[in-house]
Formats: structure tokens, sequence, C-alpha cells
């Protein structure tokens, strides 16, 4: 997409209407699906005239324990690589003065240390991330094996 022809993107708080289009993101990103709460997400909405179209969004989700975690991080295929994300990031990390923890892609993982997030060892984890980083880690080795791509969850924590 041009730049000079790139329609406006705004930012703002998701509504209940936002639900489907929160949920079609996460299937195309191939994320996790579960606990997917309108209430808590940031949405990317792009406007061409009067039309409007859902093409990022993310939230911050809180654990047991107190633990917050960035989560469901999601851009429109056609959108990723023009800052949408990073946008998104940035606007969601300004919204929490605490710690953050989040789950990725070790291939992702120097995308979110720009945000000041490191990875953490696995006795690092705390105990209400770790069940998913352990499931996730273990089918991801299947996976491994089958396609020959080595993946992995990686947890990262920015105090």
């Amino acid at each position: 997409m041009e730049n000079a022809t790139r329609p406006a993107i705004y930012l703002r708080g998701a509504t209940a209407a936002d639900q489907p289009g929160i949920n079609a993101l996460i299937r195309k990103a191939g994320i996790n699906p579960m606990n997917l709460d309108w209430r808590r997400f940031v949405v990317v909405e792009e406007m061409a005239g009067a039309e409007k179209r859902l093409i990022g969004a993310g939230q911050i989700k809180a654990h047991r324990g107190g633990v917050r975690e960035l989560a469901s991080i999601a851009v429109a295929p056609e959108w990723q690589g023009m800052g949408v994300g990073r946008t998104l990031v940035a606007t969601l990390l300004s919204l929490e003065d605490g710690p953050l923890y989040l789950y990725c892609a070790n291939h992702n993982e120097a995308y979110y240390q720009q945000f000041g997030f490191r990875a953490l060892a696995g006795d690092q984890i705390p105990p209400a991330l770790r069940y998913i980083y352990l499931v996730g880690n273990s089918l991801l080795r299947l996976v491994s094996l089958i396609t020959g791509d080595p993946r992995s969850i990686v947890v990262m924590y920015r105090p």
C-alpha cells in the first residue's frame, strides 16, 4: 500500500460491536483465541471515506497473582510492516504502569525487545503463565519435527 494512498487509521477502545472483527483478526493471525473479551482491547481502525474496517487489535489480560499480559496483538496482513503493530503495542504499554509479561514465537523475540521486554528462563516464568508455556512448547516441538521449522514459545517480561 502506497503511503500517499493509505487511508487514515485510528486507535480506540473496542466496543461490543468489534468482537467479531477481533475474533477474525486473531484467527487469521493464528494466535491464542481464548479469553478475547472486547472490554480489554484497543483496536486500530482503517477509515476510507465512510468505510471503516478493523485492521489491528491487542489487549492486556489479567491473570491470577496480579500477573498482567500483553496479549492478542494482531494486524491485518496487508497492514503488516507499516507501523500499525508498533503503534498498537506502544499504546497498550502507555496504559499500563506496572510490569507486563507476554508470550511470543521465538522469531518475534527481537521485535518485543525494542519495547523493553526480555526473555525469561523457564524457572522465572510466573505460575499463572507456566501451563500455556509448557503445553504450547510441547505442541510446537511436535510441529517442528514434522515441518523442520524450529519454533518455540518465549515468555518475556517488562518491568
